[in-house]
């Protein structure tokens, strides 16, 4: 079967003009949603740092320079000083949403990990993530969207204590 060059042309010129007016629907689409308040943008970063037995942020920024080599120094230092250290520390506060937990090993030099997860009868009913690979230096972002509750998080391989974040929809 022959096809003509102006059957040919006319089918390709059909094609493109379909792609832009694609293309052109797309714009207007992402116009009218900046025009909105509806702008796709990236997860909020909430940045935090693990040093021996801790993390930093939620300690009012204070790093204790706890010495540590394993798990076990860690469940003996946090024995001695995790209920005092919880007494002061900040509640993150949040909006339900997605948010991009950015963890990194600062000085630890065994692996980490990362466990947030919901708090009391929450730990059944709300969205966790967790993971490891936290070598020293390494950083990892964990991608989760919080809905209304009371969540802990820590650090099971560096025997953190359990920090609270209260989420509000």
């Amino acid at each position: 079967m022959r096809v003509s060059g102006k059957l040919l042309g006319a089918a390709a010129g059909a094609v493109a003009l379909a792609g832009l007016n694609a293309g052109l629907a797309a714009s207007v689409a992402q116009a009218a949603d900046k025009m909105a308040g509806k702008t796709a943008s990236a997860p909020p970063v909430i940045k935090l740092t693990q040093t021996g037995c801790q993390f930093v942020e939620p300690e009012n920024g204070v790093d204790h320079k706890y010495k540590t080599t394993k798990k076990a120094d860690c469940e003996k230092i946090n024995g001695k000083t995790e209920d005092a250290r919880l007494a002061k520390h900040k509640i993150m506060k949040l909006k339900a949403g997605t948010y991009v937990f950015r963890v990194k090993n600062e000085n630890v030099p065994y692996m980490l990990g990362f466990y947030l997860r919901g708090q009391g009868i929450g730990r059944f009913t709300l969205p966790k993530t967790s993971g490891g690979g936290l070598y020293k230096g390494v950083t990892k972002d964990y991608k989760i969207t919080l809905k209304p509750g009371k969540y802990i998080y820590s650090c099971p391989l560096n025997t953190t204590p359990n920090y609270e974040i209260h989420v509000e929809g």
